[in-house]
């Protein structure tokens, strides 16, 4: 089981909370063959909209992804991105400014931004483990899904 941070802006993120699925790096396969049945995504958001000046800088959605390849679908006029099926989690948006110090791969870090450039970035378990709590992520109502790791599922 391996722990991922996706870059999407929170307009996408809706949508593909909306449609239990995943789309990275503006719908190439090869970043969400990395990603595996029983991974947990959480997305990370810049901004509310593609390319926005707001600066939302939040985690918008988590979640655990569903069995399965990654697969093409059509979204007209010639795009044809590729997406993963996710089961997201019941949780709030979570700023990252609070959590910087406190995360792995951004504690001490004065440029924390620039792993997010490439779309997709590996995280450790206590990573996902303190987003997911800064989300008060739920999964109550969530199908069967596999703990984060039985050292690290005390929030679930």
């Amino acid at each position: 089981m391996k722990y991922w941070i996706a870059v999407i802006c929170s307009v996408h993120v809706a949508r593909g909370v909306a449609g239990s699925y995943m789309q990275v790096c503006h719908g190439k396969c090869g970043p969400l063959k990395r990603i595996q049945p029983g991974d947990w995504v959480a997305y990370y958001s810049p901004s509310t909209q593609m390319g926005g000046k707001d600066k939302l800088q939040s985690f918008t959605a988590i979640g655990i992804a569903r069995a399965g390849d990654p697969y093409p679908f059509d979204m007209g006029g010639g795009f044809i991105p590729y997406r993963r099926d996710v089961d997201w989690l019941s949780a709030q948006p979570a700023a990252i400014l609070p959590l910087l110090e406190q995360l792995d791969f951004s504690r001490g870090i004065r440029n924390w931004g620039a792993p997010f450039r490439f779309g997709l970035l590996a995280v450790s378990p206590h990573d996902m483990q303190t987003i997911a709590k800064a989300m008060a992520a739920d999964r109550s109502n969530s199908p069967a899904l596999h703990p984060i790791q039985a050292t690290q599922s005390s929030l679930f």
